[in-house]
């Protein structure tokens, strides 16, 4: 009988296990009743590997993303990573893909790997597949997500106020004239249904607009060309469009193209905004406006608050990072 079988007999994590046999906190009272009971039925003697479940720091910690090509999210992984470094952590980045299968897969392995801490980078994992996942394999592990949150007592998020920090940019638009905003966005993620909420909010309030222009990319595409046809889409469906605020700068940075393309002149004809602040608002031509979600001070944060938790210190489970615009050549 191992640590693995008592926790697959109460339906547990084995770290679960772990924390019962070393009498460490965070573990609900029911689990730990059953734990207890099945410990004491076997006669259970745990050895040190069991116990080093807990005891002995490994300093690894687990970063999860779902798409690496996503470039705000492996750039939000990178500065974790280079803060985590300076506290004497290494990480383990893997790739997980977007199926509920291959993400708790991706978990397990984590796990399996005695991570101390695991960050989940993006919104895509604020799901109740993960939420699952978790409780099984994740319990009493410090958990937080990039831009997510999930309500439980090891899970910890750090959010950009994306759903205000987009009804100022329909604002801004407001006061320069724009009345005929539109919004093109890919991928059904909270963080995105946010933005478009707040697309929406500002709208109703400035105009009383209940149905403003919302174009998806086709999912069959590759972002860059999905963005570049929907704005074309956009422009031949709703030809009266004076500006478009797209989800990403790099979906911006296509559209751009786009426009050019058709003979569009931007700002003078259709302003364009994006999202990020990133190089591809940077490099395009014209520079681009974008909302600034702090994705910098947003990854900082999340690996700062991993690191306060694994010493031992309290801190909030939810934390808002705050956006602001930074206006460049295409408004």
């Amino acid at each position: 009988m191992t640590i693995y079988d008592i926790a697959q007999e109460a339906g547990v994590s084995a770290s679960t296990v772990s924390r019962v046999i070393n009498k460490k906190k965070g573990v609900n009272k029911q689990n730990r009743i059953l734990v207890e009971s099945l410990l004491k039925k076997y006669n259970f003697e745990p050895n040190a590997s069991a116990r080093g479940l807990v005891q002995q720091s490994t300093k690894i910690i687990g970063i999860l993303m779902s798409d690496i090509r996503t470039s705000h999210h492996a750039e939000g992984a990178y500065f974790m990573e280079q803060e985590l470094k300076h506290y004497g952590y290494n990480c383990i980045i893997i790739n997980s893909g977007f199926s509920d299968e291959a993400r708790e897969e991706s978990i397990r392995t984590l796990f399996s790997r005695r991570v101390e801490a695991i960050v989940l980078v993006g919104s895509t994992f604020q799901s109740e597949n993960i939420k699952k996942a978790i409780l099984e394999y994740l319990e009493g592990l410090p958990v937080i997500i990039e831009n997510g949150y999930i309500n439980l007592p090891n899970v910890y998020g750090v959010l950009a106020d994306e759903q205000n920090g987009i009804s100022d940019c329909v604002r801004l638009l407001h006061t320069k004239g724009r009345r005929r905003p539109a919004f093109i966005n890919r991928g059904d993620t909270p963080s995105n249904n946010l933005k478009i909420l707040g697309f929406r909010n500002a709208l109703r309030e400035l105009s009383g607009c209940e149905n403003p222009p919302v174009i998806w990319l086709d999912t069959k595409e590759e972002e860059w060309q999905g963005s570049y046809d929907a704005t074309l889409r956009l422009i031949r469906d709703y030809p009266d469009t004076d500006s478009i605020i797209y989800a990403t700068d790099f979906l911006a940075n296509a559209g751009v193209l786009a426009l050019k393309d058709a003979g569009i002149r931007i700002p003078e004809q259709v302003a364009v905004i994006g999202v990020d602040n990133s190089t591809y608002a940077k490099i395009s031509s014209p520079k681009l406006t974008t909302l600034d979600n702090k994705l910098e001070q947003l990854s900082i944060t999340c690996a700062d608050i991993l690191v306060k938790v694994l010493r031992g210190e309290k801190v909030a489970n939810k934390m808002m990072i705050f956006s602001d615009i930074v206006e460049r050549e295409t408004t």
